[in-house]
């Protein structure tokens, strides 16, 4: 059981999970700057955790 594998999984669930959010929010916008602003947030949160997510699982060697 690789830790590091197992971080970079939960990450990237969580970055899908803010890049979807932040598309929803995208589709139902009203307007104003408040929606703007959390729009930019998830969008940006949710690239950083799936990006960070995907190269940990890539650099992570396998040791059996």
């Amino acid at each position: 059981m690789n830790l590091k594998r197992i971080f970079g999984t939960i990450l990237t669930t969580l970055g899908i999970i803010g890049l979807i959010y932040a598309a929803y929010l995208f589709v139902n916008m009203a307007g104003g700057t408040q929606s703007y602003k959390m729009l930019a947030i998830y969008g940006v949160l949710g690239l950083i955790f799936f990006v960070s997510g995907i190269g940990l699982i890539k650099t992570t060697k396998d040791e059996s």
